[in-house]
């Protein structure tokens, strides 16, 4: 039989399956966001690849800024169970 999981483990793991989609979904919503900035600037100023170059290239650092933002944020959030918490809900586990 298959012990039960901690229901802190649950939230923790909930918690960082959040943070990863924020990340992985922001990353490419910047890169293309530069992408289609940087051509629509292009087309109006008629300096074709210059301003999409531009853009896609310090997209790339804004990137990481912003995923290392959102990574220090989310586990500032999370914080360590206190003993006595975690002590309670192993034995409500285990009266389960």
């Amino acid at each position: 039989m298959s012990q039960p999981t901690n229901r802190n483990d649950n939230a923790y793991n909930m918690a960082l399956a959040t943070v990863v989609g924020q990340v992985g979904c922001l990353t490419p919503i910047i890169l293309i966001g530069a992408l289609f900035l940087g051509l629509w600037l292009d087309k109006v100023l008629d300096t074709r690849p210059l301003f999409t170059i531009i853009f896609i290239v310090v997209s790339a650092p804004v990137a990481v800024v912003a995923l290392v933002y959102i990574v220090r944020k989310a586990t500032s959030r999370l914080k360590t169970i206190p003993t006595n918490t975690a002590k309670s809900l192993e034995e409500e586990v285990n009266r389960e």
